[in-house]
């Protein structure tokens, strides 16, 4: 019961993320984009410091390692099919007539879908140990943050009113709900269902910070000075992550 009341009550503190995109109310594009490329650059590190620090290791306590690196590319490999054949990215600048994104209905699918499998990594991290649902939970969140606020400036692109994208953000982001239902009950019917979920939700979060995440760091400008500031974020990331491992 404690884990149907964890897994949930993460899913839904998830998806309530999606109102971030209140804050482009108040923010103009140049400081938005300021703000956010640090976001991502922290995002990945508690990505890539989940999948490394928490998932692999806890996944090769309980399963083979080929067992596990079969489960992690299957984890790379849903990403890219999510990216590839939904025409759906994890876009996490602000979309302009510099930085367009046309793909708006399309992207509100493949955005269903990827939150979805987040819910499905939640809960099956929490049926794993609170400890590596709660470090799983906070990656996820790191990383919502930047991706909410991308998706709610594709939204407005593809002409949704302000109001009624923050609705439609919101009742995708609810699909993580779903997945996390998905896997409590797959969990409590399914034996050995549990073990392959973490390393999939471990090639996902590799899929996402290397695929996605890193190479937006790359697009900045190579100033010396913000260049720092980013590689700090990311090490912040993996900090964050490893101190989790730290109270266990």
């Amino acid at each position: 019961m404690l884990v149907w009341m964890l897994s949930l009550s993460s899913v839904i503190i998830v998806s309530l993320i999606s109102f971030v995109g209140i804050l482009t109310f108040w923010l103009n594009d140049k400081r938005l984009r300021r703000i956010i490329i640090y976001l991502v650059s922290f995002s990945a590190g508690s990505l890539f410091g989940d999948a490394f620090i928490h998932l692999i290791p806890e996944a090769i306590e309980n399963s083979a390692s080929v067992n596990v690196s079969i489960f992690i590319i299957f984890g790379i490999l849903s990403s890219f099919v999510v990216e590839r054949f939904l025409q759906w990215r994890h876009c996490h600048i602000p979309t302009t007539s510099d930085h367009p994104h046309t793909f708006a209905y399309m992207n509100f699918l493949g955005d269903a879908v990827h939150n979805f499998i987040d819910g499905i990594i939640i809960a099956g991290s929490y049926i794993v140990s609170i400890p590596v649902g709660i470090s799983s939970t906070l990656a996820v969140v790191f990383h919502e943050i930047p991706q909410e606020l991308g998706d709610f400036g594709v939204l407005i692109y593809g002409g949704f009113k302000r109001s009624k994208a923050l609705w439609l953000n919101f009742l995708t982001a609810l699909t993580a709900v779903g997945g996390a239902l998905f896997a409590l009950i797959l969990g409590s019917i399914i034996e050995g269902f549990t073990p392959l979920v973490i390393p999939f939700a471990a090639g996902n979060f590799i899929y996402i910070a290397g695929s996605d995440l890193i190479p937006e760091l790359r697009k900045d400008t190579p100033e010396i000075g913000k260049a720092a500031l980013q590689m700090v974020s990311l090490i912040l990331g993996v900090a964050a992550m490893l101190f989790i491992l730290l109270l266990e």
